[in-house]
């Protein structure tokens, strides 16, 4: 009951980060076409000040709850199961994650340094941008479901 009530709580807060991992750097996408508008330009700064810090606070959060999934079996050993015993996949999830997360800081030090007022790349570029971490999410979701190794 433990192990199904931590691994939901994972989930719950890895979804909600990944919805900032996805929306954040269509933030920035909008701060690329609205160069010659200073307010909306503001609102969009402050949306995404807000975001990064949602996305933090959710990332470590998940991150709390990932790691008991993965270690609790040590402190925990009649509550939670080891889950990942001489499995090769998480370790392949984990560098994915660890992908996605620098992903997420790149775009986050991006929308401070237009906050500064330095140039983002093109919103064409940042559309491109916009899709890498699909193909992440993808692989972890697959690692996760099918524990090839």
């Amino acid at each position: 009951m433990a192990y199904l009530l931590i691994k939901s709580l994972h989930l719950l807060f890895a979804i909600a980060w990944m919805a900032t991992v996805f929306y954040l750097p269509r933030i920035l996408v909008n701060l690329a076409e609205s160069a010659n508008e200073p307010a909306v330009q503001a609102r969009l700064q402050l949306m995404g000040r807000r975001l990064y810090k949602f996305g933090h606070n959710m990332f470590g959060i998940a991150f709390v709850f990932g790691l008991t999934l993965w270690q609790g079996w040590r402190v925990f050993p009649q509550a939670l199961q080891n889950v990942t015993a001489s499995m090769h996949w998480i370790d392949a999830k984990l560098t994915l994650v660890a992908l996605l997360l620098a992903y997420f800081i790149w775009a986050g030090r991006m929308l401070k340094r237009s906050e500064k007022g330095a140039a983002l790349p093109s919103s064409r570029t940042l559309r491109w941008f916009n899709e890498l971490p699909v193909l992440l999410l993808l692989g972890v979701i697959y690692l996760v479901i099918a524990k090839p190794f």
